[in-house]
């Protein structure tokens, strides 16, 4: 065959295959697009004010965004922002008195009420709050209705405490927002600047999954943080006294989450494992409960019967002058160190020096220092007796 007839015949086998696969995948499969929201990485992940800064960036706003409020490094300008999203009780009193010198000089202050407690009793607002003549303790948790074109029941500030004002706040109050008895937003005068009370700020957040959106959405309100147009418009008219005119601090009141906590929760495949490996070779290490081997057997002689036993094994086999060598040898090394003199002598002389020093007849301890006859076993124990008893003599 040849090689053009074989491509021809491969190219045809190919496409009378390859249209009816086609068709069948075309018709038995639908092109579907699915959204799916990612989890927030970076600093989205931890500012829950970050939507809001990107938004004011992309107006032309400059935005510094903050973990706490630290005024020592933030060079707050006159006509400043501020969006404390911090709770305001946290604050000392100094650092109250401060920010509001600040805003009496021109600069906008939005600050929340503390969030509610489930006792209140020992629950405090801050000297903030204080300093201001607003008063948010022992107030209720309550939606705020809405009044949006599209939406005509939404509702806002439904996990935050709402407050009232004194006497010398409410005289100085440009914009109040509630009932009748209570408040969930009010703007009041402050020298030259403004300071805006919020119940809550939750519609300023940039997650999704948070305690006010899933309140809303089991009031039958879809709520979604910035992403929702009724709160891009209400944050737009919160920020109306100072909008362009200077900077934007966003004070979160957040902190990245730290080394440790990255660790336990992104490192788990690592540790884990190391984690039962260390478990498992402490477990192979540690001591166990019982024995798996049997208790060794107790020695059932003590010294005095080895030694005992030795002396008759020598005997049995006619060794018996190595037993009177031995104890004649430990006779002179006592002698050595109580009488070198009488050590030193040798034969007859040393014989009567001992006598002399023993207080014994010169025969008696002659008979001691003569060794036995080879098997003569009632000599060697009558000598070694004598060699013991002059020994303990000296």
């Amino acid at each position: 065959m040849s090689p053009r007839l074989f491509w021809s015949l491969l190219l045809g086998v190919l496409v009378l295959l390859g249209i009816p696969l086609t068709i069948l995948y075309l018709r038995t499969h639908e092109r579907v697009t699915e959204t799916i929201t990612l989890p927030a990485q970076g600093e989205a992940a931890y500012n829950p004010l970050y939507v809001l800064g990107q938004a004011l960036r992309a107006d032309g706003i400059e935005v510094h965004a903050r973990p706490r409020l630290e005024l020592q490094q933030m060079a707050l300008g006159r006509h400043d922002t501020v969006v404390l999203l911090q709770d305001s009780s946290e604050l000392p009193a100094p650092v109250a008195r401060a920010l509001l010198d600040w805003a009496g000089r021109g600069g906008h202050l939005l600050v929340r009420t503390p969030p509610p407690a489930e006792d209140d009793a020992g629950s405090t607002q801050g000297p903030l709050l204080d300093q201001l003549g607003v008063d948010s303790l022992f107030q209720r948790s309550e939606c705020q209705p809405f009044h949006v074109q599209d939406d005509p029941g939404h509702v806002e500030f439904c996990t935050g405490r709402r407050f009232t004002l004194g006497f010398a706040a409410s005289a100085q109050a440009e914009r109040r927002w509630g009932s009748d008895h209570d408040l969930v937003f009010a703007r009041l005068r402050h020298g030259q600047g403004r300071v805006s009370v919020l119940a809550d700020m939750a519609f300023m957040r940039g997650e999704v999954d948070s305690p006010a959106a899933r309140l809303a959405a089991a009031a039958g309100n879809a709520s979604d943080g910035l992403h929702d147009r009724a709160h891009r418009d209400l944050t737009r008219y919160l920020l109306d006294p100072n909008y362009g005119k200077g900077s934007v601090w966003l004070v979160y009141a957040s902190r990245p989450p730290s080394l440790w906590a990255r660790v336990f929760y992104q490192g788990w495949p690592l540790w884990v494992p190391l984690l039962l490996a260390i478990l498992g070779w402490l477990w192979g290490r540690s001591q166990r409960f019982g024995s798996l081997l049997p208790s060794p057997v107790l020695e059932r002689r003590s010294l005095l019967e080895h030694v005992r036993a030795s002396g008759e094994l020598l005997l049995r086999f006619g060794q018996g002058a190595r037993l009177y060598d031995a104890v004649h040898a430990l006779f002179l090394h006592r002698l050595r160190l109580r009488a070198p003199v009488a050590a030193a002598l040798e034969g007859a002389p040393r014989e009567q020096a001992i006598a002399e020093l023993l207080a014994w007849p010169r025969s008696r301890v002659a008979s001691a220092l003569t060794p036995p006859p080879p098997h003569d076993s009632s000599a060697l124990r009558e000598r070694i007796r004598l060699l013991l008893q002059m020994r303990s003599l000296l």
